[in-house]
């Protein structure tokens, strides 16, 4: 694993934009596609920078960034915050919003309004929700509205309380049955992309062989036409990290050894120095010397 710094584009893809007609052509040339999570203009544009294709603002957020327990308690208002944020710092990549949880689940108005929202409000170019057959009548009612979608099947946070916690999902013959349903049912659709989440290997492959839509693999296996993973997974930044993720850098133990080293010169007094420090003019500092030369003298 390398840890070299790669800096500009790809090459061969000088700042092309990513497009939604991007990723179909991708998979049709059988060209693997990159997406990273990010929830600030900061990450979003270093994450931009190194050519990934999709910056997602994930609901994610909710653990990654705001410290909740799972994803079902990040609001829309806190979703849009970190879009916007986000969106200031892609010009190459497609941003995709992750729709939170109750932001589609109570009424087909409820989701093509909030869907809006992400596009009006915080600049996606596309929006992602969960679930698979159940959803695709949505689906077309905010593709109707001129938003793209992508779709998210197998292990569904949002629905970690139905399942019984974070399973995999599609290990039975039934269960990888319903998984195919979905997934066809959501190409069908017409959706951007699908993540599949926690499936077995096997089962992404079939999907993923089955499908024309490009697939997105979290913890279902190299077979899948891309890849995505929480940033803050990637650098060892959350407490726990699941088994599909493989860390490229130790961003925790760089944060902390720089924390302590700054916080160890403070308390000896060695930050800042004269050189980190801002001074008077010449002629100011001169007359500054003179006046308080006066009160002295003054005082005695």
């Amino acid at each position: 694993m390398s840890l070299t710094p790669i800096s500009g584009r790809p090459q061969g893809d000088p700042g092309q934009k990513i497009s939604v007609a991007s990723l179909k052509e991708k998979k049709l040339r059988h060209e693997p596609i990159t997406c990273l999570t990010a929830y600030d203009y900061a990450t979003a544009r270093l994450v931009d920078e190194a050519g990934i294709d999709i910056v997602l603002v994930g609901d994610s957020l909710a653990q990654a960034v705001l410290g909740y327990e799972n994803t079902l308690s990040v609001t829309m208002d806190e979703m849009l915050h970190h879009t916007r944020a986000a969106r200031r710092g892609v010009k190459h990549a497609l941003l995709m919003g992750d729709m939170p949880y109750g932001s589609y689940h109570m009424s087909a108005e409820d989701a093509v309004r909030n869907a809006a929202r992400f596009v009006k409000e915080a600049g996606a170019e596309v929006v992602k929700l969960e679930g698979g057959e159940k959803r695709v009548d949505l689906i077309r009612r905010i593709m109707d509205a001129e938003i793209p979608v992508a779709g998210h099947i197998g292990l569904t946070p949002q629905s970690v309380n139905m399942m019984g916690g974070y399973k995999v999902q599609g290990k039975s013959l039934n269960a990888i049955e319903q998984l195919m349903r979905d997934a066809v049912a959501l190409d069908r659709a017409g959706v951007v992309c699908i993540v599949l989440e926690g499936i077995p290997r096997e089962v992404a492959a079939m999907i993923t062989a089955e499908v024309n839509t490009p697939t997105i693999g979290i913890g279902a296996g190299p077979e899948c036409d891309g890849q995505v993973l929480v940033f803050h997974d990637l650098l060892n930044m959350t407490e726990h990290a699941a088994k599909f993720v493989r860390q490229y850098g130790d961003g925790a133990a760089m944060i902390m050894q720089a924390a302590q080293a700054f916080r160890a010169d403070v308390m000896t007094r060695q930050f800042p120095s004269d050189a980190e420090a801002y001074h008077l003019p010449k002629e100011t500092r001169e007359a500054l010397n003179t006046v308080l030369e006066r009160k002295r003298t003054l005082r005695r």
